[in-house]
């Protein structure tokens, strides 16, 4: 099995030159750009399978602060979403949020249990709730295999950092495709007033799911930008993860989710039959020290996550590259230089 680096030749959305709005995209944009937000991927290349798992790490999750406020939204439950139930009735993450294949997800969770049981923060622990979601990789990988376990769990968990997040065909993005071609890990961020105060919302997705990609408006067709290949795979699913560091509580946080799963319509989703369209939302912010944001303050949060998730939505087909899978089948890249040309004749660059 190969590993892929996280440097790529490859352009993000703002390499492309595409401004990013109304509010400024954090120093890394990327969820890292959140305070103590760390992302770590295993990625499986080779031997039929394209496949892995990514995972995002708060620490603010400690001995002491066992759970941290949050809520889920969900667009279309078609998925296996491991922890959904208690994290929102209770409004609480108590653990690192895992993304990987669909048969994994299970083997997954096993493993982020076992690993978090075994360390001295959780040597009492007799509950605990483990978030892992999935998108369907079988298009590129034999996901009857589940490969992802507690070998790649480990992996993920002990690489996670800080800082630039590889995106793309590695992780749990290694064997998704999305909007007609190769999908994967994409991430965003941007600075917003929240109360008073600059704050972050950072983004990290997994993307598999069908439409027409648009990028700032201008529709760029797969059946087009890729006429004379094979007819492209439809995706089927899409898992999104916001962090923000601004003084919000789990109820407020559905409602930042919930805008997280409109801005998939932004880059063309068509909202399938089939797809599982998840938003998990968090908050690192310690409120016990200052509070809670009123209601009354929180659209530009909302409106800063949905530009957020856009970017990392197209930043994640961007990265990507073509990926072939069992069989011959095919997931192609989107040709960067009709997606420069198409944006420059629209006048978006």
């Amino acid at each position: 099995m190969t590993r892929p680096s996280p440097s790529s030749s490859r352009p993000r959305l703002a390499d492309l030159g595409v401004a990013s709005g109304a509010f400024a995209r954090g120093p890394e944009n990327a969820i890292t750009d959140v305070p103590g937000v760390r992302v770590g991927h295993a990625t499986l290349h080779g031997d039929g399978l394209h496949t892995g798992v990514t995972a995002v790490v708060p620490d603010a999750l400690t001995g002491t602060r066992r759970s941290l406020p949050a809520n889920l939204a969900v667009g279309n439950g078609y998925g296996k979403l491991v922890g959904a139930t208690q994290l929102r009735e209770l409004g609480a993450l108590e653990t690192p949020i895992l993304l990987t294949s669909t048969l994994s997800v299970f083997r997954v969770a096993d493993a982020l249990l076992g690993h978090l049981l075994a360390t001295p923060a959780h040597a009492g622990t007799t509950t605990l709730n483990p978030v892992v979601g999935e998108t369907n990789d079988g298009f590129l990988s034999d996901i009857r295999r589940r490969a992802v376990g507690e070998e790649q769990v480990k992996e993920a968990l002990e690489t996670a950092a800080p800082g630039r997040v590889a995106e793309g065909a590695v992780g749990a993005g290694a064997g998704t495709v999305a909007l007609g071609y190769k999908g994967g890990i994409g991430t965003a961020s941007r600075l917003v007033e929240v109360a008073g105060e600059t704050r972050i919302v950072g983004v990290l997705v997994q993307t598999n799911f069908s439409g027409t990609l648009r990028i700032a408006g201008v529709p760029l067709p797969a059946e087009e930008l890729l006429a004379g290949t094979a007819a492209q795979p439809v995706g089927n699913s899409c898992m999104i993860v916001v962090a923000t560091d601004a003084p919000v509580d789990g109820r407020q946080l559905g409602r930042v989710a919930n805008r997280a799963v409109f801005a998939m319509r932004g880059v063309g989703a068509d909202y399938a039959q089939g797809s599982g369209d998840y938003a998990i939302a968090f908050s690192v912010h310690d409120r016990a020290a200052a509070g809670t944001a009123a209601d009354e303050e929180l659209s530009p949060l909302f409106a800063a996550t949905m530009d957020a998730v856009e970017e990392a939505l197209v930043n994640s087909v961007l990265a990507a590259e073509t990926t072939v899978g069992p069989e011959g089948r095919t997931a192609h890249a989107v040709p960067i230089d009709q997606v420069r040309a198409r944006l420059a004749r629209a006048g978006v660059i």
